[in-house]
């Protein structure tokens, strides 16, 4: 039997452990997370008034057209913050100390999203309503930013993805996220001068992603 030599190709380092004090159960991660998305949808649902009595029901619906607008654009927000979040968890294998940290921020941005929407659409006939939008914007941006700032920290740190993970893939995502926050921080900047067409801003992007899976169900099928 032939002894292997001493001197032949020395194996690749090892990436340093982590301490198990360091990692969290994706589980809990997981869980955790999807918990608060689901409340804070819950909540925007909450945030709609019940006309009450059968009298002028229909007219009462109208004329809370911007409390339906806010829950439409919102919701769209908080699905589509929640599809990323979903698709980075099964990427992951573990996460860490910093990874949980940056996404206690992408949750608590998160959350106070149905008190932002709120503001935004009790005050869209006032004269607070430039206000308003823009804090409805910066809440948005700030939220995108959060999520965003977590994918790039998973693309340096890959010891917390799972092994066959492709880079490309990865990559696809946080471009679509950068792309995300450069359209949110248009609409914070159109919001300051007219806020109006800041929250036309916010239905075409609602629009887009309630769109953009009919049209790849569209192109499968072709």
């Amino acid at each position: 039997m032939t002894e292997p030599d001493p001197e032949g190709t020395p194996e690749a380092p090892r990436p340093p452990r982590r301490p198990v004090s360091d990692l969290i159960g994706l589980d809990r991660f997981t869980a955790f997370s999807d918990g608060v998305y689901a409340i804070a949808i819950t909540l925007l649902v909450l945030e709609l008034t019940v006309p009450e009595g059968p009298d002028r029901l229909f007219v009462t619906l109208v004329e809370q057209w911007p409390e339906f607008l806010g829950y439409l654009i919102s919701f769209a927000f908080i699905g589509g913050s929640w599809l990323t979040h979903a698709r980075m968890s099964r990427m992951m294998k573990s996460a860490d100390a910093a990874v949980a940290g940056i996404n206690l921020v992408v949750l608590l941005l998160v959350a106070v999203l149905p008190f932002t929407t709120s503001l935004m659409v009790v005050n869209l006939s006032t004269p607070a309503m430039g206000g308003a939008v823009l804090v409805y914007g910066v809440n948005v941006l700030l939220a995108s930013m959060a999520l965003s700032t977590m994918l790039v920290y998973l693309g340096r740190e890959r010891s917390l993805l799972i092994d066959d993970m492709a880079d490309d893939y990865l990559a696809l995502i946080v471009r679509a996220r950068w792309i995300a926050i450069a359209v949110n921080l248009v609409a914070v900047v159109i919001a300051i001068a007219v806020p109006l067409l800041a929250v036309v801003l916010y239905v075409l992007m609602t629009m887009t992603i309630f769109v953009a899976p009919l049209l790849r169900v569209r192109r499968r099928r072709e």
